[in-house]
Formats: C-alpha cells, structure tokens, sequence
C-alpha cells in the first residue's frame, strides 16, 4: 500500500511523510488549517499556497513551510505529491500521491457546494481515493446554502424588532468567514469575535469581500442595543457579556443542525443547516467521479457508506490505524 493508517496519521512509506499527523514528526502534508488536521510539532510542513498563512498563524510564524499552487507537483523521495481544491475551507487541499504507475489521493475534508470563500472541489482521477465520511448517512442532505442565509436574516431582523441580540455560533475558521461574505452587503452592524477577526486579513490577502465589522466584547455588544449580529466561536460562551436573558437570543450554524440530539446537547432551540463537509449525496458522487476503483474512509461512522458503495461495485473498507507499524512513523 503507497498509504498506512497510523495512529500518529496516514504515512506514505515510500516518501517517509505523514497527512495531517496528530504529533510534531519530520514531514507533514496538511490538507488544511483546522486543529484537527493541523498540529504544532512538525520539522517542515508542506501545504497550499492560501492556506500557509493560515497555518503561520496557528502554528507559529517560523515554522518551516513549504507551499505549493494547486496542481503544481514535487517529488519526495521518488513520490509524486500535488495538491487541489477541496471545496472544505480557504486552502484546502486534497492531497495527490502518484509511484510506480499508482496514484492514491487523500481528500482531507472536504464539500461540493458552492462557497464563494474557496475554490472549489475538484474530482482528481486515481486508483484509490481516501474520503472523509463525516455526515456518511442518506439523512444528511443539505437545504440550498442561499436558502439558510435567508433564514438567518430574517431570524436576525425578527430579533432587532424585538431589540434582541442575535448571537450566531460558528466555527471560527471557515464558517465564520463563509457567513460574513454572505452577509457582505447587508448594511447592518456586525460584531464578531477576536479568534474570528484574527483570521480575516488571511481571506482578505485572497481577495474575498467582508463586510464591514467590529470586535466583539461586552462594551460593543450592550452598546448595540440589541440591533447587531454577533458572530462567536462554538466553544465561547457569551452569558458574561450580555445582559437579562431575554435580552438575546443564541443559534448554532452546522450541518449536525439538521438532526434533534446535537441541539438539545446545547440547549438550542433550532439552528440554521450550512455545513463545510459533503453530504450524503457528495460524497457519493464525489467518490464515483474519481473513477477510484478502491475507496477507503476516514472520519466518521463509515460502516452504511461502505456498504451502500460495496452494492454499487467498489472495493470499500474504513481505514483503520495499523498498531503493529506504529514504529516505521518514528524515522
């Protein structure tokens, strides 16, 4: 095999590198800027060009990095690695690996859906493809992305008529971004929080449009009134900053909006259905239009997908960590 699941990460022997490694080893290929994929440790980093300042800024701005356009190739150890669009966030990158006649791609995470903030997913032919099966079952299909930014405006005008803030919950990197651009020509005020400001200058560099908006803190956000949207990271809570309860109101943006128990996990109400992955229905097509022949999967409950794809003729299994070469990682 030309990758080996590890529990560090996926190891590509013949080039002594990892994908997305979760410690610090000699050479990592990161498909993308999340904490889960992205980790502070490594030697030398390889990555897109749009997503390295991304990195330098969550993993340290003297970390050794090398990037790479999309489509422009280089040779680790006689392995033959490019990187292309995965539709997933700014930068993100399914990860190409051609030797001796065999190509492999990693996709990383990954979407079909439109989002202005990226560019987009792009089917890469190869024997074995590696896809992420996140929201892996035929309940997750998502609503038209134009129809939720709808809802969020209304549910924000709905509030203001009511002088209530409305408290937007996303994840700070990509979803933040892809809300804001959405929202640019509104006109209204827009609060978001530091994690969240911290990362703009990085979609700012790539041409993408924001518009205009403040830092959110307790003095900006009761100055507001109850007329602004305030956009905050998923793990930050906002009770310190606002006034009585019913002065504001909190939704989460997500694709695990679309099923109840999430919600009641955090005590929402409802939320509005936009997710960063693909569903059930991208991922199959997706999948099939790689013309892949072997299909593993990763990240997430893959075990209906496999067998749905094993129905339709594809050598499928979900890739789990080999323990007993853990030590071949060590080098």
């Amino acid at each position: 095999m030309l990758i080996l699941s590890r529990p560090d990460g996926l190891y590509c022997q013949k080039g002594d590198f990892y994908i997305d490694p979760s410690r610090g080893v000699d050479r990592a290929v990161i498909t993308h800027a999340h904490a889960d994929h992205a980790r502070r440790g490594s030697k030398h980093y390889l990555s897109s060009t749009a997503s390295a300042p991304l990195l330098k800024r969550r993993l340290g701005r003297k970390i050794s990095i090398q990037s790479l356009e999309y489509g422009v190739s280089v040779n680790i150890q006689g392995v033959k690695v490019s990187l292309h669009p995965a539709g997933h966030i700014l930068g993100s990158s399914q990860v190409r690996l051609e030797y001796g006649g065999e190509i492999w791609v990693v996709s990383g995470d990954y979407k079909t859906c439109k989002d202005t903030t990226c560019t987009p997913f792009e089917p890469v032919a190869c024997h074995t493809f590696i896809s992420e099966c996140t929201f892996g079952l035929p309940i997750f299909r998502w609503p038209s992305p134009e129809h939720e930014w709808q809802r969020i405006l209304q549910w924000w005008q709905d509030n203001r008529d009511t002088d209530r803030t409305s408290v937007l919950k996303v994840y700070s990197l990509g979803k933040a971004q892809r809300v804001l651009q959405a929202l640019k020509d509104v006109g209204s005020e827009i609060l978001v929080h530091p994690s969240i400001m911290d990362l703009v200058p990085a979609y700012e560099t790539q041409g993408i449009v924001f518009p205009p908006m403040q830092i959110a803190d307790a003095k900006s956000v009761r100055k507001s009134k109850g007329k602004a949207l305030v956009l905050t990271p998923t793990c930050n809570s906002m009770e310190a900053w606002m006034d009585e309860p019913e002065s504001w109101q909190m939704m989460e943006i997500s694709g695990w909006m679309q099923v109840r128990s999430p919600r009641r996990k955090r005590h929402l109400s409802c939320g509005f259905i936009v997710s960063d992955h693909a569903d059930w229905d991208g991922l199959n097509q997706s999948i099939h239009a790689t013309g892949a022949s072997q299909v593993l999967l990763t990240h997430g409950d893959g075990i209906l997908l496999m067998n749905w794809l094993k129905r339709k003729g594809l050598e499928t299994r979900i890739l789990k960590p080999d323990n007993t070469k853990k030590e071949l990682g060590k080098n």
